[in-house]
């Protein structure tokens, strides 16, 4: 449930005061010129390092209000970033072992953590009608910018059929928001709420973790990929939305043709969907705000052909604790709008941030909490925790891993088969402690040594991609297909 708006009191004059606020700029510039590759030659402290791994997202601070923030750019779908330009041959070396078996094994000491996934792909497999596998994959930042979860998608539907993108925000609730494979647009006007604030009082945030609430004359735009393999058919867009009392109204076209009107209006608060069907082929749906005031959460686009869907579910700055913002019966009703047989939780560069500051007791049991609401409102869909990667940090002239790494793994693993998820442990496939360093210096990690580079993400993806097929062929040789 979303906390309550905290209460001010009179120690905030103090910190509005000239001084105080001078420093708080001054430091806040200079953290930001710190963890920001991309402005390492105007750094104020530390090395100005001579090649700089791109760097796809930023650190994000929460925020504890309760309300609306407005989102003041448009969204725009930039071309991918080109990762981190040429490998060191440490690195060369280790993007050429995609090829080889993954450095780990999925952990499934029950044997049957995949069950419901793997039932699925077979089906998807046999090409049987309508037989579309999907994937719902949360997490942090990684995720938000669609690296690890793109790879992932791309090599699946290689593997089993292109069913379609999956879900994709509104619009940019972050700048460092992006998709793979598919068209976005958006204006600016947008009204958010988020699982990391600002909170919404009633805790509807969608699947997505952002609520948008549209005033009249907002725009969004979304659509197939213009080039590539991938995303470059849809059958349908489905737009996930709250009926309620009160909404307002939307216009909906294709491919710039006649709108048609779809009022969010109703007597009760419900979660809802609305599909709109066209030729399996290119298209674009523009969905624009008329009257009103209405609740959107986003847009799936699928196809009717077998194949697999994933989701890229990122939130910036989140926890996996933050899942649990959701109001409980909110989030249940969208999981099972969406149905996936697969959740995949990608969570740990933001805990590790934490430190010890939040006890691991607490983590681990507040980890299994929202595992367990996957596994209720999903009873027959399966879980995957994939572990965090590696996050280092300077000491004096060292480079060091920061000592919660192995407490925050070792819980991670723990809540994972506690819950009865299989658990993928990057930070041992990664080579373990001090492991991030290595991966910067090969140009697999970014100089803020905490996030992979583009081809970082593309070597893990490919590792948990290899590990997912390598349980799926052991589950086929003892399960005859249904």
């Amino acid at each position: 449930m979303p906390p309550a708006a905290t209460e001010r009191d009179g120690s905030e004059s103090v910190f509005r005061s000239r001084p105080v606020v001078a420093v708080l700029l001054v430091s806040a510039v200079a953290v930001a010129l710190e963890v920001t590759p991309s402005l390492a030659r105007f750094r104020l402290f530390g090395k100005r390092p001579s090649h700089e791994p791109t760097v796809a997202v930023a650190a994000v601070a929460p925020s504890s209000s309760v309300g609306e923030s407005q989102l003041g750019l448009e969204t725009t779908a930039p071309a991918r970033a080109p990762g981190a330009g040429k490998l060191a041959p440490e690195g060369a070396q280790e993007a050429r072992a995609l090829e080889q078996a993954p450095p780990v094994p999925l952990l499934d000491p029950s044997g049957r953590a995949l069950d419901g996934f793997f039932a699925a792909l077979q089906k998807t497999a046999r090409k049987e009608p309508s037989a579309i596998t999907r994937i719902a994959h949360f997490g942090d930042s990684i995720i938000v910018s669609d690296y690890v979860s793109g790879t992932l998608r791309r090599k699946l539907q290689a593997a089993f059929g292109d069913a379609g993108h999956g879900f994709v925000l509104m619009a940019n609730a972050w700048p460092a928001y992006f998709h793979n494979d598919v068209s976005r647009y958006a204006t600016a006007g947008f009204n958010v709420s988020r699982i990391v604030g600002p909170y919404a009082a009633d805790g509807f945030y969608g699947l997505g973790g952002v609520s948008f609430s549209t005033p009249p004359n907002v725009l969004s735009r979304v659509g197939t990929a213009e080039s590539g393999d991938f995303g470059r058919n849809v059958s349908r867009f489905t737009l996930y939305y709250l009926e309620q009392p009160n909404g307002g109204t939307l216009e909906l076209s294709v491919d710039g043709g006649a709108p048609s009107e779809l009022s969010t209006a109703g007597s009760v608060i419900a979660s809802k969907t609305h599909t709109v069907k066209v030729p399996d082929g290119s298209h674009t749906l523009s969905l624009q705000t008329k009257r009103g005031t209405s609740r959107m959460f986003g847009v799936v686009l699928e196809r009717d052909t077998p194949g697999v869907v994933l989701d890229a579910l990122g939130v910036q700055g989140a926890r996996i604790r933050f899942m649990d913002k959701q109001d409980d019966q909110h989030w249940a009703d969208q999981l099972q709008l969406r149905a996936p047989n697969l959740l995949v939780y990608q969570f740990g560069a933001n805990e590790s941030a934490d430190g010890f500051l939040f006890p691991m007791v607490d983590y681990h049991r507040t980890m299994r909490a929202v595992l367990s609401q996957g596994k209720k409102a999903l009873p027959e869909a399966s879980c995957l925790v994939i572990g965090t990667m590696d996050r280092a940090a300077k000491v004096g002239d060292e480079i060091v891993s920061l000592r919660v790494m192995p407490d925050l793994l070792a819980n991670q693993k723990q809540a994972a088969l506690d819950e009865g998820c299989a658990f993928f442990d990057t930070w041992t496939a990664m080579g373990g402690v001090r492991s991030m360093p290595r991966w910067v210096k090969k140009g697999l990690g970014q100089a803020d040594l905490t996030h992979p580079t583009g081809v970082g993400a593309e070597v893990i993806g490919t590792w948990i991609f290899r590990a997912l097929m390598a349980s799926y062929e052991s589950y086929k040789s003892t399960r005859p297909a249904e």
